[in-house]
């Protein structure tokens, strides 16, 4: 499972909120290490004199590569999915999380980003999916 870091190799974007704030919205490609032909890219919100970064995210994954049936059959395909990267938000063990998780009926991967901690009454999410359609995957 990769682990997400500031100022990470993964990185591709830093975006300022303004002069007068220490806050940046940062953009991370990410490989899925499994299933090597899709990338997802997050962004989210880092507090630099924070002890905690804002709960928010975006996330738009896409197929950047081929995505094939042996890749698939190394998957875990439990309705839960697999954690396949995390992100500490917090010294208070506040981690923001990307799941995969296989839908076969549709032949999709759908890529769940998540906050640990409840914010403001809610656990911050974001979902993006990938279809197999046309891929060396779809036929199985």
């Amino acid at each position: 499972m990769g682990l997400l870091g500031g100022c990470s190799d993964n990185e591709v974007g830093d975006v300022s909120l303004g002069l007068f704030t220490t806050k940046d919205i940062k953009i991370d490609a990410l490989q899925d290490p499994v299933v090597t032909g899709v990338t997802c890219h997050i962004s989210s919100i880092e507090a630099n004199l924070d002890l905690s970064d804002p709960s928010d995210s975006a996330i738009a994954c896409r197929q950047t590569g081929p995505i094939t049936a042996q890749m698939l059959e190394n998957i875990d395909s439990s309705a839960s999915g697999e954690v396949i990267f995390r992100k500490s938000k917090s010294v208070f063990f506040k981690n923001m999380k990307l799941r995969r998780i296989y839908d076969p009926g549709s032949k999709t991967l759908i890529y769940l980003s998540y906050s640990t901690k409840e914010t403001s009454g809610s656990f911050k999410h974001s979902l993006s999916t990938v279809p197999l359609w046309e891929t060396q995957a779809f036929a199985n």
